[in-house]
Formats: structure tokens, sequence, C-alpha cells
């Protein structure tokens, strides 16, 4: 099992990973966000499910378009995550949870810009030294 520096090096790593993940996500950077899965990964979002890098990529540039609503090409919407909660199960495999708060950028002004509270349900799995999302699941808790 890891040692207490590898255990924080991975806990950090995988943190960032969820986080890149938003960012890439938000201003629309659709081959950078592919990269952070595996080759197999699988993905369900709003009713949605995708598996593989390519099904994931389409499925989530989709999810772009329909929110871009002025066309502006990056930031529809701000993908804000918290409270992130990793176990780490072996040195290759981990589980977490972490808290979303979605906002829509694109709202008239004075509109509620909250879009939905949920949760990420993920499996990271480590490949060639390099943690990666190999599952992912967006639960959403508001609106329910």
């Amino acid at each position: 099992m890891h040692t207490d520096l590898n255990r924080l090096v991975s806990l950090e790593a995988i943190r960032t990973l969820r986080m890149r993940y938003c960012h890439y996500l938000d201003a629309n950077r659709m081959d950078a966000l592919a990269q952070l899965f595996t080759e197999d990964a699988v993905c369900h979002v709003a009713g949605a499910g995708w598996t593989g890098r390519d099904a994931i990529k389409a499925g989530l540039s989709q999810a772009f378009v329909d929110f871009d609503t002025e066309q502006r090409g990056q930031y529809p919407f701000l993908h804000a995550v918290s409270n992130h909660w990793i176990e780490m199960l072996d040195d290759d495999h981990a589980e977490g949870r972490c808290y979303l708060t979605d906002w829509v950028t694109q709202r008239p002004a004075g509109e509620n810009p909250l879009l939905l509270l949920g949760v990420y349900v993920d499996e990271y799995r480590r490949v060639d030294g390099k943690w990666l999302i190999s599952h992912t699941r967006l639960d959403v808790v508001w609106p329910s």
C-alpha cells in the first residue's frame, strides 16, 4: 500500500484531475477533457451515458453546445466542486465523491444562475503512472 507521501501525492493528483475536468469542460477544451478519462471509461450525466473517450467527448461536447445559447464558445456554465473525499483502494485504484454546484452564465441578469446541485461519484485508475477517471456518475440532488 501507499507510503504516507505517495498517498498524499496521489490524493492531490486525483483532486487536480477533477478540477481540470471542470475547467476543461467550461472552457470547451474537449480534446484535453477526453484525455482525463481511461480509454474504457464510463460517464453518466443527467440521464445520458457514454462509454469510451470518444463517446464521452461527443456527449459532453453536445451538452456544451446545448448550454452555449449565445454561442460564445466558452463558459456557458461554471462547474464548482468542493468537499472532495477520496479513498485509496490500492496503489492504482481509488474512489471518490465531491459536491458540484453548477452555474449557468448565459441567463438574463436578475435571473437565478444556479442550474443544479449534485454529487460526482467517481472511480479513478492509475494508467502508466497517471491518474485518470475510469467511471463517473453525476447524481443530481437539486432540483429533483
